[in-house]
């Protein structure tokens, strides 16, 4: 992929410290020499001039596509043993969460080709549905992948968009610092990488693609710079809004993240620089509220569907602490880094997919360094207020003494009970830490690029490199750990499973297990509707308090129990008579029993023929049509 020279008219400068609003000196700390700032050279007219143009042009795109392929090579690397058998294996710690992440780009699949409801489906959790709002979401990436999905199937599909979701969201990185925020292309590297692949992100490949899909957060954050400058107002607030739309039907925490975190950045800015940041909230205002129309119009039902729709939630399972990091966390390494290991990070973390700190002591060294060195530049201090404050929330209610937590108050308890914070998994502030580092990282690169052809400037610049290369080394990412899945049966995948379930009924894969009925289904993309699943759900029709999942029926119950040896294979007329009406329940045309791979096969088929009558072998399945008490 390749991009345009940088256009230095749309480029605030670098240095954004107020200078000329506040008269401060604009001198580089630490030096008596002024420093470079990235307003537009002057530039010369005629052939002479153009042909340099084009020539630095093409220099430039040369250098975006090597970082592109880098970023690319990066993410490969990370999520290199999932492209090893993409359909036989599964990538990361997480294996439920990577099923119901499959199921639903497999459901926005179907959904485009049937014209279904995005937003909430009974395909799932049948009959009583799940609300698509409340969970995860990702229903623009789910369109976009459907032709994928549609011809290599969801495995292949997500495997590709956790891969992608980290190459572009370091090149995304990259592009906004390099054309907006930096000079030097290198510091602009430095710090897409770090935004993509320091722990947050690569911990967050265990199963949360969602999570990880941030191409298009640098480019939201821009934009609300942007509209502080004032000029084209209509014009920058419907590029902000239809940027903020897109990342809405992307994930809507990432998206609640951003606008918390750009919430910060103003507070910061207006409390270092209060005469300045007023004077640039007057243009950004009207701009605002251009884009919170577009975003109220486009957003309107989902967020309905989200707050108020069927099988919404309130909450999240548990208190907040239970997703909650540790002080000691951040000098820590994690599980997938090169410091680390599979202990490094126990205790210290709620699973392996948060760990959004553990940047290691090095790493924290060399930025505590870094912020003293620019602590005059208002730039630094405002990404130094921003990383702490985020920081801290994601400690969650009570501060922690080494892997314990005390009674003491922490920040986040101020804010744990209002709308929407009592949502967010905790940990998860530190994605805005992670940025604001990152960001920090590419502005002290820039800084010593700019003085590396001074004497003393070389031997800083190099010492800098070197300090900077020592922290990142330790938490460069390892590939990511994979694991056998159980094979769908042929039944699912060779469309068998067509002549004996129609088209919304149900299809039941026996045991009656959430995460095989999601495997399944997803074969099928979503061909069929599955009993149970993944997923966050209210605890009743009147208790919208969130939870996982739901009560299994009672005959999920007793085929669990066999197949688990807690129970023998009688059953008596009672039970003979709930299964009938489970399945009605369920809305079921058949149950289906896997020829292998089932624990206490015999034992089940014995059960499943008392309480449906005998069942009859298709392909590599045992099968019973329970239409005669369904329909």
């Amino acid at each position: 992929m390749t991009s345009p020279a940088p256009d230095t008219r749309d480029r605030e400068p670098v240095r954004t410290d107020g200078a000329e609003a506040a008269g401060d000196d604009s001198s580089d700390p630490g030096s008596s020499t002024p420093r470079p700032t990235a307003t537009a050279p002057s530039t010369g007219s005629g052939p002479d001039a153009a042909a340099e143009g084009r020539r630095g042009g093409g220099r430039w795109r040369r250098v975006d596509a090597l970082v592109a392929l880098v970023y690319l090579a990066g993410a490969f690397w990370v999520t290199a043993r999932g492209w090893r058998d993409y359909d036989g294996r599964l990538l990361g710690s997480r294996p439920n969460d990577q099923g119901f992440n499959e199921w639903m780009l497999a459901y926005a699949a179907h959904a485009v080709s049937h014209l279904e409801n995005p937003f909430f489906t009974t395909l799932q959790n049948a009959p009583s549905g799940v609300n698509l709002m409340t969970n995860v979401g990702m229903q623009l990436p789910g369109l976009v992948l459907t032709p994928v999905t549609l011809l290599f199937g969801a495995s292949f599909s997500y495997l590709l968009f956790i891969t992608l979701n980290l190459a572009g969201t370091g090149y995304a990185w990259y592009y906004v610092l390099s054309r907006h925020v930096v000079e030097s292309r290198g510091a602009a590297f430095i710090g897409g990488l770090f935004c993509a692949f320091a722990p947050a992100l690569v911990s967050h490949s265990n199963g949360h693609p969602h999570i990880t899909a941030q191409w298009l957060v640098p480019f939201i954050v821009w934009r609300v710079i942007a509209l502080s400058r004032g000029g084209r107002v209509v014009r920058d607030g419907l590029v902000l809004g239809g940027l903020v739309v897109a990342q809405f039907f992307i994930s809507l925490e990432i998206l609640f993240l951003t606008a918390l975190g750009c919430l910060m950045l103003v507070l910061a800015y207006l409390a270092f620089r209060p005469r300045d940041a007023v004077r640039r909230l007057r243009p950004m205002l009207p701009g605002l509220a251009i884009t919170a129309v577009l975003v109220s119009i486009a957003a309107a039902y989902p967020l309905w569907m989200q707050f108020a729709g069927p099988q919404h939630r309130v909450g999240h399972p548990g208190t907040p602490d239970i997703y909650a990091l540790k002080l000691g966390s951040f000098v820590k390494f994690a599980t997938q880094s090169v410091a680390g290991g599979p202990t490094s990070a126990v205790g210290w973390a709620p699973n392996t997919t948060e760990q959004a700190s553990f940047y290691g002591w090095s790493m924290l060294v060399v930025a505590f360094g870094l912020l003293w060195w620019l602590r005059r530049e208002i730039t630094v201090r405002v990404l130094g207020a921003v990383g702490l404050v985020s920081a801290l929330f994601s400690i969650g209610t009570t501060w922690t003494s080494g892997t314990r937590r005390t009674d003491i108050p922490a920040p986040f308890a101020l804010v744990q009970n209002l709308p929407v914070f009592d949502s967010v998994v905790v940990s998860r502030f530190a994605l805005i830490t992670t940025v604001a580092l990152g960001v920090l990282l590419a502005v002290a690169g820039d800084r010593l690029a700019a003085h590396r052809d001074q004497p003393s400037g070389r031997l800083a610049a190099r010492v800098g490199a070197v300090a900077v290369a020592a922290a990142l080394l330790p938490i460069l990412p390892m590939p990511l750990e994979a694991r056998g899945r159980n094979p769908v049966p042929d039944f699912v995948t060779s469309g068998a499973w067509h002549d004996h379930v129609a088209p919304g009924r149900t299809l039941v894969p026996v045991p009656v297990n959430g995460m095989t009925s999601l495997y399944w289904s997803s074969a099928a993309v979503a061909g069929f509707a599955v009993p149970e699943g993944y997923f966050l759900a209210p605890v009743s029709a009147t208790d919208a308090t969130g939870r996982w999942g739901v009560d299994p029926q009672p005959t999920a119950k007793l085929l669990t129990a066999v197949s688990l040896g807690e129970r023998g294979t009688a059953v008596g007329p009672a039970e003979i008579a709930q299964a009938r009406a489970d399945v009605r329940y369920w809305k079921a045309d058949a149950v289906a029993l896997p020829d292998r791979g089932a624990r206490r096969h015999d034992d089940l088929k014995t059960v499943l023929d008392a309480l449906y009558g005998p069942g009859q072998r298709v392909d590599d399945v045992w099968l019973w049509d329970v239409r005669p008490f369904t329909r």
